[in-house]
Parts: C-alpha cells; structure tokens; sequence
C-alpha cells in the first residue's frame, strides 16, 4: 500500500509567466527525466536568496547553467508576449565573459524590450511571486509598445 503525500502549494508557482517559464523549459527535456518533477523543483535554480547572491563570486565567467536560465527566463517573456498580443516575438541576448550584457525582445521591427544585465552571476529571484512579478513586468512593457506602434510591430 502506498500512501500519496500532498505537495504544500508554492506561492506564486501558479502565476501566468511562471507558468510560460516552466513550459519553455519543459519543452527541452528531451529524455523525460523532469518528468516526475514538481514546476517548483523544475525553476528552483530561478531562486536565489540574498545571502546566496552574497556568496556568488563574480570574478570569473558565469556560468553557463546560468546564462542558460537567464536565457529561458527572456524566452517566456517572448512566448507569453506572443500570447497576450498575438504576435510573434524574439528574444535576442548578448553577453561578455565579465556577465554584462543586453538583453532586446523585438517584434516585427520594433523593439519592445530593452534590458541591460549586470552581475549576471547572481540572476535570480527572492521567490516564485518575485520571479513571477518580472517577467509580467516585462511582459506589460512589450505589451504597452505594441499597442502603442501596431503597424510597425506587423511584418
């Protein structure tokens, strides 16, 4: 006989860009090997807290765990832009060995999202309402622009 432990719910697991961010990185497990992960198990790198961020030394490279998180954190908003307007959008990230860089999310030909990162050794988010928070933030930002300039947000 088994007995099922009832996961305790995770505050701000359930948002809408939360959500989109756990999709993107679903969509690459390939093997199936996150299958039987919980979302909250699955972002938990995207959780950080003060004292870690303290403790993260940015001297050398980011690393590259990293650089793909913050990869697929731009790529939900990019997804979830697409859902709320209905245009296609893409994110494009440029980045130095130092962990500077810049962020552009466009869509037809304008810019909808502009954001420069620094230390990026330390991305990350005090919880999942904070995480979730931050993409939406950027996720209103494109929004507002392509409301604001449709026809050259068009192909």
């Amino acid at each position: 006989m088994t007995s099922a432990v009832a996961e305790a719910p995770v505050a701000g697991i359930d948002l809408p860009f939360v959500k989109a961010l756990t999709r993107i990185i679903r969509a690459e497990d390939s093997y199936g090997s996150w299958e039987k992960l919980t979302d909250a198990q699955v972002l938990k790198d995207y959780i950080v807290t003060k004292e870690q961020r303290r403790e993260i030394p940015i001297i050398d490279d980011p690393d590259p765990d990293v650089l793909w998180r913050v990869e697929k954190f731009y790529s939900a908003v990019a997804i979830a832009v697409e859902q709320e307007t209905g245009r296609m959008a893409s994110p494009m990230m440029k980045m130095s060995h130092e962990g500077f860089g810049r962020v552009i999310l466009t869509s037809g030909r304008l810019v909808v999202v502009v954001k420069s990162l620094r230390d990026v050794h330390r991305f990350g988010f005090d919880d999942f309402v904070k995480l979730g928070e931050a993409g939406q933030k950027l996720v209103n930002e494109a929004k507002a622009m392509i409301e604001q300039f449709p026809q050259v947000a068009d192909y």
